[in-house]
């Protein structure tokens, strides 16, 4: 086992150990996770632990002055966890789903300086808030309908996802979420479920996207030419059919509006820079293959998925954004997939489906979703964020 791996290894059972702070019982409690069904990361609408009540005399008193030394050290170690954030189980994020959808954000008293697809970012001064909106696009278009409680889903989803990938890369999470919801004076709970705060970063000029299977725009390009973005690929592949390995097939980052371009390896060393383009190229197969073996445990496919990397003032490479969400990813049932066809999913490819069939143009304005589309898409969200999460 080489170092990386020792230390995840190491890291995953210390937080599987972890006592677990909980607001509302105001005591220490031990609750050890269920072996690789760790519970979703969630930031409590509750007030953190002020200064005076530290959570570690808490832990001492309860681990008892006969507790062995390494107890006690794993312990202190994940003190810094247990007054940001608490387990939130799914049907907590299912019940916390607002009954229409929240496809604007306003009133907010902190200056907005961008407005995407799907989330509005906020700057705070010394960082950003990104609020994701239940706005729902496909095509490079934001659509009419929004899906009720998507941007609580995929933050939520995120968050568990950002833990679940610390031991491969930092992200732009601050540590203090609770914490800095509650000195910004963000108090309202769907906001706070939909919002993260993070760090300023510089995004990089490229989406990272890697695949394991062969569907949507890469199948389209492999009928054409047999390749995706530069990568051959051996003839007789079917569509929906798994890689002989994942590949990497970035995009460029088009403004809201309009369309994504892939380009090849060498267009997006030019772009970045080669050194820097080799990083997140390996970052993100990684991260791929940690991503389809996890949703693998849960019963799923993850056939691809798109990351984000932004740059600190150092040059240290953070991942941003959104992080295997189904907005980001294309996950699918296990027990039912086969190759040689468009997989039912849990994204929203079902949404891609519907467009497709109207023979919409894909320019704006976008159809209307009917309910029946909206609820059905819903479902599926859900149905990925519980089985990833139990």
């Amino acid at each position: 086992m080489n170092s990386q791996s020792g230390s995840a290894s190491r890291f995953g059972r210390r937080i599987a150990k972890c006592p677990i702070w909980t607001h509302e019982t105001k005591q220490i409690a031990s609750k050890p996770l269920q072996h690789n069904r760790p519970g979703l990361l969630y930031i409590s609408p509750k007030p953190p632990l002020p200064a005076s009540k530290s959570v570690r005399p808490l832990l001492d008193n309860r681990l008892g002055q006969n507790s062995p030394p390494s107890r006690v050290a794993m312990a202190r170690q994940c003190t810094p966890l247990l007054s940001l954030y608490r387990l939130m189980n799914f049907s907590e994020i299912a019940a916390a789903l607002p009954k229409t959808a929240v496809t604007t954000i306003n009133g907010l008293p902190f200056t907005r300086i961008a407005s995407g697809k799907v989330r509005e970012i906020f700057d705070l001064g010394d960082a950003l808030l990104l609020v994701a909106s239940d706005r729902l696009s496909a095509f490079d278009v934001i659509l009419p309908d929004g899906i009720p409680g998507k941007g609580i889903i995929l933050t939520q989803m995120s968050n568990w996802w950002f833990a679940q990938t610390r031991h491969l890369i930092a992200n732009h999470l601050l540590p203090d979420q609770s914490g800095e919801f509650s000195r910004r004076g963000i108090t309202e709970r769907d906001l706070q479920l939909r919002s993260m705060i993070v760090r300023k970063l510089t995004p990089l000029t490229i989406e990272c996207v890697a695949r394991g299977y062969l569907i949507g725009s890469g199948w389209s390009s492999y009928q054409k030419t047999g390749e995706i973005c530069g990568n051959k690929l051996p003839a007789g592949l079917r569509q929906a059919e798994k890689l002989p390995w994942p590949v990497f097939t970035p995009t460029t980052k088009a403004p809201k509006g309009q369309h994504d371009e892939a380009i090849t390896d060498a267009q997006g060393s030019a772009a970045i820079g080669a050194v820097l383009y080799e990083k997140v190229k390996a970052l993100s197969l990684q991260l791929y293959q940690s991503g389809h073996a996890r949703a693998k445990q849960a019963g799923m496919i993850l056939a691809d998925t798109k990351f984000e990397f932004g740059t600190d003032s150092a040059g240290n490479l953070i991942l941003i954004d959104e992080v295997l969400t189904p907005d980001s990813s294309r996950y699918w049932p296990a027990d039912s997939y086969a190759p040689n066809q468009s997989p039912p999913s849990y994204d929203k490819q079902f949404v891609r489906d519907h467009l497709v069939a109207l023979k919409w143009d894909q320019s704006p304005p976008a159809p209307r979703l009917p309910a029946g589309v909206i609820a059905r898409t819903q479902e599926k969200y859900l149905a990925a964020l519980k089985n990833l999460i139990g």
